[in-house]
């Protein structure tokens, strides 16, 4: 497992905030790698006459590190407080009721942040392997010079040459992807190039303690969701949901030749749109309860997604819409105000609502054919808990 020693230039961005940079700060090929790849995450105007000769970069609602090139780094603070950022993984991410997670909270930098919770990861997965991984029985058919399990008598009778004989048995292994999860996401964060000299002895400690036993196979943030857990492996939830959190915010997205560091990520708008969603549900007034990423289909082939749903709970009747939006406008754009009233017909529902981490300079309140479309704020600059009650207390109002 490598991890780089160059030590490259970084310069550093705040999310939505507009940058320059000196002609010479920023080589031109790496300018160009730049926006070829990340252009989705970073606005780049390259030097010119009507940009003084300076480069121009705005982070697009992506907060993290991307190695542009062995020689530039990027980084890309959050508006967001770090603890607030924890505090939306913890809702996000199932990770809330975890009492050790708590000195995370004290965190001043997204490194610090990145780091403490893969040293988080790797501590519980060498705790894990000392009382031993979860095992399981796993079917194999295998050409065997003996016997084991069920003998193939069909293939004996048509070959009495072969030697061999076709076996199909049980076997109780730890290679299985409930461990394949945690060597995959332990092989990425090492190859991430955040890791302090603190923390990687122990990623890597917790890397080679499951080397032997399980094989490195690709995962995705997918193959964390939904897992199946039982009295011998409750602790796997929390290892993989951690995971999950790495996997979607680390994988590589680009083929980078022999350049092994990789980016790591956060989509602010997918983390505070998950965000949202899981703190309502788990602090649903009564007589209610939430929908999230509720999927219509309009047409054959044809759907889309609503972000949450607040339904009746005695009726199950649709109640209002409400959709994330990651950005912080002066007023609300008619491209999502017209979504909202799709959304609304098609639910056959009379209230919509978009919300923001920001007050908007003028406030949404528009009707149209009997649809009500209004903005509202989460925001997430107060306590998250306190600034939760006041959306609930402005949604009922």
């Amino acid at each position: 497992m490598d991890i780089d020693s160059v030590q490259p230039k970084i310069i550093e961005l705040t999310e939505y905030e507009n940058k320059s940079f000196q002609r010479n700060e920023i080589p031109y090929s790496d300018g160009v790698e730049l926006y070829k790849k990340y252009k989705t995450q970073v606005d780049i105007e390259f030097p010119t006459y009507l940009t003084r000769e300076h480069w121009k970069l705005k982070a697009r609602g992506w907060v993290g590190y991307i190695p542009v090139t062995p020689e530039l780094h990027l980084k890309i603070n959050p508006k967001v407080p770090i603890q607030n950022l924890f505090g939306m993984l913890k809702y996000a991410y199932n990770l809330k009721g975890f009492r050790f997670l708590e000195g995370l909270m004290d965190c001043e930098s997204l490194e610090e942040f990145y780091n403490n919770l893969a040293h988080v990861l790797a501590d519980k997965v060498l705790e894990r392997c000392r009382k031993g991984l979860y095992r399981t029985y796993l079917l194999k058919t295998q050409q065997l010079s003996y016997v084991r399990g069920r003998l193939d008598i069909q293939q004996v009778i048509q070959k009495p040459w072969n030697v061999k004989l076709k076996c199909d048995y049980e076997e109780h292994t730890a290679d299985i992807k409930e461990n394949q999860i945690l060597a995959w996401t332990l092989y990425i964060i090492g190859r991430s190039s955040l890791c302090s000299e603190r923390v990687s002895p122990t990623v890597r400690k917790a890397y080679h303690a499951l080397q032997g036993l399980v094989s490195l196979q690709p995962c995705s943030a997918e193959d964390c969701i939904a897992r199946q857990y039982n009295r011998l492996n409750p602790d796997y939830e929390l290892l993989h949901n951690l995971c999950r959190f790495f996997l979607e915010n680390s994988s590589p997205s680009h083929q980078r030749g022999n350049y092994k560091t990789l980016p790591f990520l956060v989509d602010m708008a997918h983390l505070y749109e998950l965000f949202v969603a899981k703190w309502l549900q788990k602090n649903t007034p009564q007589g209610y309860f939430f929908k999230q990423q509720h999927s219509i289909e309009i047409s054959h082939n044809r759907h889309f997604s609503i972000d949450i749903l607040l339904c009746d709970a005695a009726t199950g009747k649709t109640i209002a819409i409400l959709d994330t939006k990651y950005k912080s406008p002066e007023l609300a754009g008619y491209t999502d105000i017209h979504q909202m009233i799709s959304y609304a017909n098609t639910t056959k529902c009379k209230e919509a609502f978009l919300i923001y981490p920001k007050d908007l300079t003028q406030l949404l309140d528009i009707k149209s054919d009997q649809i009500r479309v209004r903005s509202l704020t989460f925001s997430l600059n107060d306590n998250l808990d306190r600034a939760g009650q006041t959306f609930l207390k402005n949604l009922f109002s």
